[in-house]
């Protein structure tokens, strides 16, 4: 590591070679805490390469714990946070809209580090249990048409980087990372970014994989569809501008998707909107969300069409049930 650093201080980019070696032996755990608070700072000081960030991807997935869903096509939504708008879990709770609506989910996620509840801090404060067993998640897919990949169970460089990552309590490339690595292969992705310089490197990077993905960003600087402003969305077809009112029917304030100051109030929120209670602000941004997600399968034939699926699935509890069905299996 000491070569490694001594390189990178020297201004140097790395080959993605170079890159995916460092992480694999992250994984491997063959540097101590110090070694990669440093390596991780150097990507806090300057932006991370196409290059790097390929090579660091390639690390992840071949460490990966493999996960066999029977070739099942399910979707991700899924944001790369460090957006430092501390809304409530949007993302995750989009997934249990779209499983409601009977698209099979795959949701992958991780505790917070930038945020103070993440989807992992969330999902466990609901009483799920992390599994990295096919069986079981299999199981969970066919009963509640989703199930939760918390990531740190499949990425061995994940786990011994948490720590740290919770400590800097910074974005680091690591959140560039997540949705790119998701164990399922999802062949749908929902994914926000938190500027559009992030939102280039994905469209370069998800261009090259097989999956449908659908790219967005909230022009004010969410990582999600906040309808407090415009979204670009970019797919692999092309890219679009939409308002709030294309895609929420209304817009709102910042201070109505925040998501509070502890895990237990962020839960919550999230069960309040599952259970119908959320306020209509609340239901406008995880609905233009999960329209947004079910949109990108291709499966409907216009956006309001997936709108309507989608509050649907809020409105009659199929999204709550999904909730349900998922803990029971706990």
């Amino acid at each position: 590591m000491k070569k490694i650093l001594q390189y990178l201080f020297e201004h140097k980019s790395l080959s993605r070679q170079q890159a995916k070696d460092a992480l694999v032996n992250i994984g491997k755990g063959l540097y101590n805490e110090h070694e990669m608070t440093a390596f991780m700072t150097v990507f806090l000081m300057r932006s991370v390469t196409i290059e790097e960030l390929q090579g660091f991807r390639d690390a992840l997935l071949e460490l990966c714990v493999p996960l066999d869903l029977n070739g099942e096509k399910v979707l991700d939504i899924v944001g790369t946070g460090g957006d430092g708008k501390n809304t409530f879990n949007i993302s995750t709770l989009a997934c249990f809209i779209v499983a409601g609506a009977g698209q099979k989910v795959a949701k992958h996620g991780n505790y917070g580090a930038s945020t103070i509840s993440g989807a992992s801090n969330v999902m466990e404060n609901l009483g799920y249990k992390f599994k990295n067993e096919g069986d079981a998640l299999r199981r969970e897919l066919d009963s509640a048409n989703i199930c939760f990949l918390h990531a740190p169970l499949f990425h061995p460089a994940l786990k011994a980087v948490g720590p740290i990552r919770r400590n800097l309590g910074m974005r680091t490339f690591f959140n560039m990372l997540g949705p790119m690595v998701n164990p399922a292969g999802p062949a749908y992705q929902l994914v926000g970014v938190y500027n559009l310089e992030m939102a280039r490197i994905y469209n370069y990077l998800l261009q090259q994989t097989e999956g449908q993905f659908t790219i967005i960003h909230s022009l004010d600087g969410y990582d999600e569809i906040s309808l407090t402003s415009d979204t670009k969305v970019i797919t692999n077809e092309g890219e679009q501008l939409f308002t709030p009112h294309q895609l929420g029917k209304r817009m709102v304030q910042a201070s109505d998707i925040y998501g509070g100051n502890t895990v237990e109030e962020a839960a919550r929120i999230f069960s309040r909107i599952l259970e119908g209670k959320g306020t209509w602000a609340q239901n406008a941004v995880v609905l233009a969300n999960a329209a947004m997600a079910l949109f990108s399968t291709r499966n409907y034939k216009d956006y309001n069409n997936a709108y309507s699926a989608a509050v649907e699935s809020l409105e009659s509890g199929k999204a709550m049930a999904a909730l349900t069905k998922l803990i029971a299996l706990q």
